[in-house]
């Protein structure tokens, strides 16, 4: 599939990553550049919101499989972070189910089971017609000293 990239889009975004990068959680390099939005509704639960892009496709036109793994990544991440501690990705099982090739997509992240030490997440991904696109569950390893 031949397509034309929005250099210009892409640019402005590889920009306004680099300018708003701060290395925290929700600003860091790569959060910036795919125009992450997270928010916390609870306790219990991370939002991460973004508008597609064409320079976040694969050469089928679509949203690419790893954009979409690195979000809700990010989103079981930030999640575990601001509710237990700091912790690092074990395993991740990733369920892609629909395109996404435009829109506004919002993953919503959430506890299966907390931990002392392993913890177990999952994200959902919506488009905005609440569609499911994605489900990903990943179990976690809290970092030493990183417990509340």
């Amino acid at each position: 599939m031949s397509q034309t990239l929005d250099v210009a889009a892409a640019r402005a975004a590889f920009e306004r990553a680099i300018a708003d990068d701060a290395r925290t959680f929700g600003n860091f390099f790569l959060s910036r550049f795919l125009g992450l939005a997270i928010s916390y509704p609870d306790d219990e639960s991370c939002v991460v919101e973004f508008e597609v892009h064409d320079y976040m496709f694969n050469p089928q036109g679509t949203l690419h499989g790893g954009v979409i793994a690195t979000v809700l990544d990010i989103s079981m991440g930030h999640l575990l972070t601001r509710a237990v501690g700091r912790g690092m990705t074990l395993e991740m099982a990733t369920r892609y189910l629909r395109a996404a090739r435009a829109g506004r997509l919002r993953a919503e992240g959430r506890f299966l089971k907390k931990g002392r030490s392993i913890n177990t997440l999952e994200t959902r991904l919506y488009d905005a017609d609440r569609n499911l696109l994605a489900v990903a569950s990943s179990t976690w390893q809290l970092l030493p000293g990183a417990g509340a």
